[in-house]
C-alpha cells in the first residue's frame, strides 16, 4: 500500500464479521470503501437464483461465465454454486480469487482457495500450475487479461469445470468483450473455441424491492444449446436475445422475463422493472398481457403495440 497508494484485500473480525476492502488515498488521506460478505456460504434457492444454476453446477466439463457491473452480486452466485456442488458430489475445487471473499469448508469435494498477493504473484501464475494440483473445477474470481481468458477456455477443452467473471451487463456484450480480449486475426479461431466450450453465459443485476429493504437478483441465463453454439461459432451475437426469450423450456431466460417474474410476485415496483429492463416497451407489453400462458409470452402478442403506459396499481400482484 505505501508504495502504491492503493490496496485490495479481505478481513475477518472475530464477533463482527468479514470484509471486502478497497483502500486507497485521496488529498493525501487514506480512505477506503468496505463491503460485508457474509460468512455462511448461500444457498442457490435462498438468493431466488432460476433451477437451472443447480444443474450447471454439477456439469462436468464447460465454460461458465458470470458477467455483470461491480456489486451486482457474481462473486455470491458463484460461492452458491460451488456449496451446492461441494454439498452434492466430491472432487477437487480449486479456486484463484482476489481476494477470497468466502471461505468453503471441505464437504463432499476438497476445496483449495489461493488469494492472489497472498498465496500467489498473480492469476497468470497461478493458472499456469493449477491443472498440476488435479482440479475438477476451476473457479476463476475475474477475468482481466487475455491469458487468464485463454486458460479459462483451455481447461474446459481439458475436460474441466472452469467457472469465471467478467464485467459486462449482458449475453451480447460478454462474449464481444471475450472476443476484444484477442487480436483481430485470432477471432474466427475464438469463436470457434467458445461455440465448442462454453456451457453457460449468466448475466445479473440487482434490483430494489418494493418495500425498499433490500434487493432481488434478476437473472438472465444463456445455455449453449447447438443453435446457440452455431451462432456463436459464426459471430452471430445479435441472435442470442431472440434465442433465449424462445428457449424457456431449456433454461433459458432474458433479463426482461426475469424482471416480469419479478414484479409479478410483488418482489419489485413497476418503475424498477423497466428500469432495468432490457428493453422497457417488451416488458411493458409482457406486463400488460401476462407471461403466464407462453413461456415466451412476445410470441402471440407479434404485431401489436402498447400504447401508454399500464398503471402500476392495476397490474401489481402479490403472493
Amino acid at each position: 500500500f505505501q508504495a502504491t497508494h492503493e490496496c485490495n484485500f479481505a478481513i475477518n473480525t472475530i464477533g463482527v464479521g468479514r470484509f471486502r476492502v478497497s483502500a486507497s488515498y485521496q488529498r493525501n488521506l487514506v480512505g477506503m470503501v468496505l463491503r460485508r460478505i457474509e460468512v455462511n456460504i448461500p444457498k442457490v434457492d435462498d438468493l431466488g437464483l432460476p433451477a437451472v444454476i443447480k444443474d450447471l453446477a454439477m456439469t462436468k466439463r464447460g465454460l461458465i461465465v458470470f458477467v455483470g457491473a461491480t456489486g451486482t452480486g457474481k462473486s455470491t452466485s458463484l460461492a452458491a454454486m460451488i456449496g451446492h456442488r461441494n454439498e452434492n458430489s466430491t472432487g477437487h475445487i480449486v479456486s484463484i480469487e482476489d481476494p477470497i471473499e468466502f471461505v468453503h469448508q471441505h464437504r463432499g469435494c476438497v476445496i483449495t482457495q489461493h488469494e492472489v498477493g497472498v498465496d500467489t504473484d498473480s492469476f497468470e501464475v497461478a493458472l499456469k500450475n493449477v491443472l498440476r494440483q488435479a482440479p475438477d473445477v476451476i473457479m476463476i474470481g475475474e477475468v482481466r487479461s487475455r491469458e487468464t481468458m485463454e486458460s479459462a477456455v483451455t481447461f474446459a477443452e481439458t475436460g474441466r469445470l472452469c467457472l469465471c467473471t467478467l464485467h459486462s451487463n449482458n449475453a451480447n456484450q460478454a462474449l464481444v468483450r471475450i472476443i476484444h480480449f484477442f487480436p483481430s486475426d485470432r477471432y474466427t479461431q475464438v469463436w470457434m473455441n467458445l461455440s465448442l466450450n462454453l456451457r453457460a453465459r449468466v448475466a445479473q443485476q440487482l434490483v430494489p424491492t418494493v418495500d425498499g429493504q433490500g434487493r432481488r437478483a434478476a437473472i438472465e441465463v444463456l445455455i449453449n444449446t447447438p443453435l446457440a453454439s452455431d451462432h456463436i461459432r459464426k459471430g452471430g451475437v445479435h441472435l442470442l436475445k431472440s434465442l433465449m426469450a424462445k428457449s424457456c423450456e431449456q433454461g433459458m431466460q432474458t433479463f426482461d422475463h426475469a424482471l416480469y417474474k419479478l414484479y409479478a410476485e410483488g418482489e419489485i415496483s413497476y418503475d424498477a422493472a423497466l428500469q432495468h429492463a432490457d428493453s422497457p416497451s417488451d416488458l411493458r407489453l409482457m406486463i400488460k398481457l401476462g407471461a403466464d400462458a407462453s413461456p415466451n409470452p412476445l410470441e402471440r402478442v407479434e404485431g401489436l403495440r402498447l400504447e401508454g403506459d399500464p398503471k402500476p396499481s392495476q397490474m401489481t400482484y402479490r403472493r
